[in-house]
């Protein structure tokens, strides 16, 4: 038996932000990050429109970027000590993942963050407050996905809570939110969503009911994400859209190892002065997944498939798998995404020499295979790999070499 879940209300649309007025209650929190909501005038109009419902509205702002342990367990008190029936979160993927973190600790004070990583092991929730999600951002999808990622700095891990409690109750999806984002930014949530949707067409969870939402999402990414990177607003209102079918399925179908090595490595060279930003991880490891993932004869056939519907050409599978794998580096290329870690700058831009030396990457070679390896998203990956594979797949991303196992 399966499962297929989703938020109970999804409003979409230019304007639809203003479906805020419609939520009943006595008190929300609005959790944001940084300052581009406010700049925007969206976070006042938010803030305005729950007014307008007749509650009291307290805000939690500042979330960075991967989030931190210490950023939930903040909220959290500040939610206890609010007592919200409505958590209302808005901006990018980390805010609202780090509200749903915060909505775990709010419900079960004595809840741990051990307790929230047990994967599809979360209480039931909503006795004291239901969810609303607002992205502003075209890749995450965590508007309607069951999972959350928060980051542990003291590890340099990244740990993704699953589980379909977490599962937003409204999710708003309002493309005049997306026009505020930054180019780089559109590039790297947009990889994001193709990843997503492409991981969730081959996961093992794969069903019918997620098939249709991952194929159509990669038809309007292929479509639309380059445009929107230069700037055409309709293309990035489609993106909006097309990354919320991508979560859609992911969030029922699962994903695969491209997640779990982009989720090991992300913060895993902190102490070196960046970030391996997530959508560019995966957008450097996709290809190489997709190559280690074909040896498998049945994923093989769904890359195939995938790149049918892409209109790709190829006389036959084999072929089909190096034509999508060319496709998304030359998407990459016009993204300005680099190709592997070697070339990846602390910017996130191409350059001769990245911020990882090799050195410091082939010492941190052996604990990050088997975190990504244990990462939640392994085990509907199409191929499990071992530990000696695991690390060859890394050393590829790195090095940007062929994988030929």
């Amino acid at each position: 038996m399966a499962r297929f879940t989703l938020p109970r209300d999804l409003y979409h649309g230019k304007g639809s932000l203003e479906n805020l007025k419609n939520l009943k209650g006595k008190k929300a929190v609005i959790v944001v990050g940084g300052g581009a909501m406010k700049r925007g005038g969206f976070l006042q109009r938010a803030e305005d429109y729950l007014k307008s419902a007749g509650m009291e509205v307290m805000l939690i702002e500042g979330v960075e970027p991967d989030p931190s342990v210490t950023t939930v367990m903040n909220g959290a008190a500040k939610m206890i000590e609010f007592g919200p029936d409505w958590i209302v979160a808005m901006g990018g993927g980390s805010p609202i993942d780090a509200a749903k973190a915060m909505w775990i600790k709010y419900e079960y004070p004595d809840c741990t963050f051990e307790d929230m990583c047990k994967v599809f092991g979360i209480p039931e929730l909503r006795k004291k407050a239901h969810f609303c999600a607002i992205p502003s951002t075209s890749g995450t999808a965590t508007e309607v996905t069951a999972f959350s990622i928060i980051t542990d700095y003291d590890k340099g891990i990244k740990y993704p809570i699953a589980d379909f409690e977490i599962t937003p109750d409204v999710a708003i999806v309002d493309a005049d939110l997306a026009e505020t984002m930054p180019q780089k930014l559109t590039a790297h949530t947009g990889m994001d969503a193709m990843t997503h949707a492409i991981e969730a067409y081959v996961s093992t969870a794969n069903c019918d009911y997620t098939d249709p939402l991952a194929i159509h999402a990669i038809e309007m990414i292929q479509a639309d994400l380059v445009k929107s990177y230069n700037g055409d607003m309709d293309a990035r209102d489609r993106m909006h859209n097309a990354q919320c079918l991508a979560g859609m399925a992911f969030s029922n179908a699962l994903l695969g190892i491209v997640h779990s090595m982009a989720h090991k490595t992300g913060a895993v060279f902190a102490d070196l002065g960046a970030h391996i930003i997530h959508g560019a991880a995966n957008a450097m490891y996709l290809p190489k997944v997709i190559a280690f993932n074909a040896k498998d004869e049945t994923a093989k056939k769904r890359y195939g498939v995938i790149a049918d519907y892409m209109h790709l050409g190829g006389a036959n599978d084999d072929e089909k798998v190096k034509l999508l794998i060319d496709y998304l580096r030359a998407m990459n290329d016009k993204l300005n995404i680099p190709h592997c870690i070697k070339n990846y700058g602390a910017d996130s831009f191409p350059t001769e020499q990245g911020f990882v030396p090799e050195e410091v990457f082939l010492e941190r070679l052996p604990a990050i295979a088997a975190n990504a390896i244990g990462d939640a998203c392994t085990g509907s990956n199409p191929r499990q790999p071992s530990q000696e594979e695991m690390e060859k797949l890394l050393k590829c991303c790195y090095y940007d070499t062929e994988v030929d196992f």
